[in-house]
């Protein structure tokens, strides 16, 4: 692992697909990295296991790591 962030969201009134597109956002904004696109495999990925790698052909740019990951925990 390179570097990592996390991104808290606590208000009930957006949802979870808003949520992790924000994270995301946040994230690239942090790292100074284009945000990815969604790739078929990406969101299969997120759908069964709320996690996903973003990988070279996800970025419109050359990326200079393997892959960027994102992972949803859900706290009650």
């Amino acid at each position: 692992m390179l570097r990592d962030h996390v991104y808290v969201c606590d208000d009930a009134s957006i949802n979870r697909t808003r949520k992790v597109m924000d994270g995301l956002a946040e994230i690239c904004h942090t790292f100074d990295l284009s945000v990815p696109i969604w790739l078929e495999g990406n969101i299969s990925d997120f759908k069964r296991v709320s996690k996903t790698r973003f990988r070279a052909d996800s970025f419109i740019e050359e990326i200079p790591f393997d892959f960027l990951e994102i992972q949803v925990i859900e706290e009650d």
